[in-house]
């Protein structure tokens, strides 16, 4: 014991009081390092499903994108689509409305002209025949005929649209159009090119008209060229139960509808 202590006093005091700071800061070390392994593990553990899940969100991202990509694209097309819709049914209106005209379905204005028949106030001579002097269904589709080669785009007689169906014949002391009997004066009237008067009288057709009723049996014919013309719309049925549309067409000088 006596030597123990004997080396124990022997050691300096600087040297005791460094070996103890030394263990203590040991110690610290020792504590820091078993304090940050728990952390570091549980960083570690925790970081690989973090991932996973910035991954995951990160592909529902891109598919959302995609997505919208796909819609903006659709919905371009379907305005596309809208616009070349609303072209077609344009192109379907106007050619309904043109079919619809060309019926008669469709009342009209326009350039034209009006001609007036009335019956004859000359007497029949005793060999002759009082249905000579009088406007008969002949002399209009005559002169509606003469209107349609003349240019003409549309004819009515009086109340009456002419159409492609439409029958002009004679009843008793009228004339039956359509399905109405008219009486005289006949007013028939045509709309078509300001000129449509001078086409009239120059057509060889309306001279030899003029000549052979007119002239000889005294049937009267006027004319006017108002400025403005109204034609009414057809208002019978345009059902068709025995016709059908033919293949071949119809004379270039046809002037009829």
């Amino acid at each position: 014991m006596n030597g123990l202590g004997g080396r124990l006093r022997a050691i300096p005091g600087w040297q005791v009081t460094l070996g103890l700071a030394l263990l203590g800061l040991g110690f610290l070390v020792a504590a820091q390092l078993a304090g940050e392994r728990p952390r570091v593990r549980y960083t570690t553990q925790e970081r690989s499903p973090l991932i996973e899940t910035a991954l995951e969100l990160q592909g529902r991202q891109d598919q959302l994108k995609a997505r919208i990509l796909e819609l903006r694209a659709a919905i371009q097309g379907t305005e596309q689509t809208g616009a070349g819709s609303a072209a077609l049914l344009k192109d379907l209106n106007d050619r309904l409305e043109r079919a619809r005209i060309a019926a008669g379905l469709i009342p009209l204005q326009g350039t034209g002209m009006v001609l007036r028949l009335e019956d004859s106030i000359n007497p029949a001579p005793p060999d002759g025949n009082d249905r000579d002097y009088l406007v008969s269904a002949q002399d209009i589709r005559i002169v509606v005929d003469e209107l349609w080669l003349a240019g003409a785009e549309a004819i009515a007689v009086s109340t009456e649209r002419i159409t492609t169906t439409t029958a002009v014949i004679d009843i008793g002391g009228s004339v039956l159009v359509n399905s109405a009997y008219l009486a005289p004066p006949y007013h028939v009237t045509a709309l078509g090119p300001p000129d449509l008067f001078d086409r009239l009288s120059a057509s060889a057709g309306f001279v030899e008209f003029v000549r052979s009723r007119a002239e000889r049996f005294g049937i009267r014919l006027s004319f006017a060229t108002p400025e403005s013309v109204d034609i009414p719309a057809f208002a019978g049925t345009v059902n068709l139960r025995y016709a059908r549309i033919s293949a071949t067409t119809a004379p270039s000088g046809s002037g009829a509808p």
